[in-house]
């Protein structure tokens, strides 16, 4: 099978999957180029309410495919900061679910989420010091963020792999399942993304990643969206709202 990222949509959550399973879903120069143009579709769906980016298989991601890395340039690197940057720009709630191996490009793109939820056994690992390149600045800070400096330094500088349950304590992992409990754990807390309001998580996801000049944006989203309204009235009749803010 010729490497591909494979998406769906149902029932407001769309999933995207990396398929290259002969080489464990690194990704090609290909799918690096192809990911911000899915990424884009999916975020201009109405019906899309949380994205769930996975691995074919038992793997999540074993980096960019390395025989890419003997062409002359920087292009493989630009093309995975584009793709990891349009990742982090979407403008709805996404998942990583993560099992097996999610090393070098794979972690660069689960940290590129807003949750990653992991299986017992994945493996973690950012692996530019084995191979002597130079961790993107934007990457670097994105990691940073997530485990802090001293955590991040151990990852770039080493290379080393961490196990599931070192990823879990140093924050690089929101949530640690059993084998087999994975996929049912992701699907029901997508529905639960897709069931609360829009409007408060794409506010929330802006906030939270550091835009300081969106205030009064999101307050005038707010006055013309209908969700508080909405929310308060189903939390008073005690019914499950029906928010409909980006429908």
């Amino acid at each position: 099978m010729e490497p591909q990222l494979k998406d769906g949509v149902t029932d407001g959550i769309a999933t995207v999957v990396i398929a290259n399973p002969a080489k464990r879903n690194a990704m090609s120069a290909g799918m690096w180029r192809d990911l911000p143009g899915v990424l884009d579709r999916l975020a201009a769906d109405p019906a899309v309410r949380v994205l769930v980016l996975t691995g074919e298989g038992d793997t999540f991601c074993a980096g960019a495919d390395i025989s890419a890395l003997r062409e002359p340039g920087d292009e493989q690197q630009a093309l995975a900061v584009r793709a990891e940057e349009a990742l982090a720009a979407f403008p709805k709630p996404t998942l990583a679910a993560v099992r097996g191996f999610c090393v070098g490009g794979g972690s660069q793109l689960a940290a590129a989420c807003d949750l990653r939820f992991a299986e017992e056994g994945a493996r973690f690992g950012i692996t530019p010091s084995k191979l002597g390149i130079v961790y993107p600045s934007s990457s670097t800070r994105r990691l940073t963020a997530l485990v802090g400096p001293s955590a991040a330094k151990y990852l770039l500088f080493s290379g080393e792999l961490i196990d599931a349950e070192r990823a879990l304590r140093t924050g690089l992992v929101d949530e640690l399942h059993p084998v087999g409990a994975l996929d049912a754990r992701v699907a029901g807390f997508a529905r639960v993304l897709a069931s609360r309001s829009l409007l408060t998580q794409a506010a929330a996801k802006e906030f939270a990643d550091g835009r300081l000049d969106r205030d009064a944006h999101w307050a005038d989203q707010a006055r013309g969206s209908g969700d508080t309204a909405e929310g308060v009235a189903a939390f008073l009749e005690r019914r499950a709202p029906r928010f409909t803010y980006g429908l």
